[in-house]
């Protein structure tokens, strides 16, 4: 076991799975010599080459449109887009080819492609850095999109990822990539996709989260004289419905918190499926806790998007008085 950062969780994980399968490759803007943005790659160019380590042009849409015909082929590329808000340039790669290569070849192809970034707002970057837009990924059939909140998580899940034959979206969540630190285990070990966690167990109220909200939730129920249980969702998609209905007929309330857009947000989606599939067990309505409807501010007024011990715990406490 080594103690480790999300950042280095990550690196972790591509180490492991270049070295242990060939078809696996690393590519992106300045991936190699440079070790990426924030570093994931730091290391593995020197370690593995530059043709399984590979830098490309400034382009995401070739990127990633490029690693779309190398995987149907059979090759296992990893994209790094430097930051979520450029992943837009690619999305029409994403929905048009790589999300529906099964559907399309039914089922005579797959495209075991990973398109990884770090995402989400908080260190005080510029527009088009510190975006939170998981949900358009949820929304397109044929995306896995997982997103952890530990480097336990990160290790396994991205693992977990790579050797899945479709393509998934990894977003990782830079403000606590160096913030958070756990023991991750040095052997090779993968997390299923599509299974959420209990984090911590309850009987007043559940409370969903993921990614960097994940760690403001957990400060934020210390001290409340009250029993939360903790959800983190892990995968957005496959969503991981049956751990959340068992612990929201167990406790007969919920909270949900992201940093994302409140309007079609993952809390929308858990809301929906606790009404549709457990509304009889519920004591008082869902509160979610979430970003707002307009592009995330700059760094002045990033700290009043972004959702808050403060908020969280008024939720919690609305939820329980409903």
């Amino acid at each position: 076991m080594t103690v480790m950062t999300i950042l280095q969780a990550v690196t972790a994980a591509l180490d492991q799975e270049l070295k242990r399968d060939k078809a696996v490759l690393v590519m992106g803007e300045d991936v190699g010599r440079n070790g990426g943005v924030f570093r994931a790659t730091d290391g593995l160019w020197k370690k593995y080459g530059g043709k399984r380590v590979v830098d490309t042009p400034l382009c995401e849409s070739g990127i990633v449109a490029t690693a779309i015909g190398m995987a149907v082929v059979g090759l296992k590329p990893v994209c790094e887009i430097q930051f979520s808000g450029f992943i837009y340039d690619a999305f029409e790669h994403l929905a048009s080819h790589a999300a529906r290569v099964r559907h399309r070849s039914m089922g005579a192809f797959s495209c075991p492609l990973v398109v990884r970034s770090p995402y989400g707002g908080g260190i005080r970057a510029l527009e088009h850095h510190s975006e939170s837009m998981e949900s358009i990924y949820v929304h397109t059939p044929g995306l896995k999109v997982v997103i952890p909140s530990t480097p336990y998580d990160a290790k396994g899940l991205l693992a977990a990822a790579i050797r899945d034959p479709d393509p998934v979206v990894f977003l990782e969540p830079k403000r606590i990539y160096r913030s958070v630190k756990q023991e991750v285990p040095d052997d090779d070990f993968v997390l299923p996709l599509g299974k959420a966690k209990v984090v911590q167990s309850g009987s007043q109220v559940t409370v969903v989260s993921y990614g960097a909200t994940m760690k403001t939730v957990r400060e934020a129920v210390i001290g409340l004289d009250v029993s939360c249980e903790l959800i983190d969702l892990r995968t957005l998609w496959p969503l991981d419905e049956a751990t959340l209905l068992d612990s929201v007929r167990k406790t007969g309330r919920c909270v949900v918190v992201h940093e994302a857009a409140r309007t079609l947000g993952m809390g929308a989606e858990v809301v929906a499926v606790i009404n549709e599939k457990a509304i009889y067990d519920l004591e008082s309505p869902v509160v979610r806790v979430t970003g707002y409807d307009t592009p995330i501010p700059y760094y002045q007024l990033e700290n009043n998007y972004i959702p808050s011990k403060e908020r969280i715990k008024d939720a919690v406490n609305r939820v329980l008085k409903g």
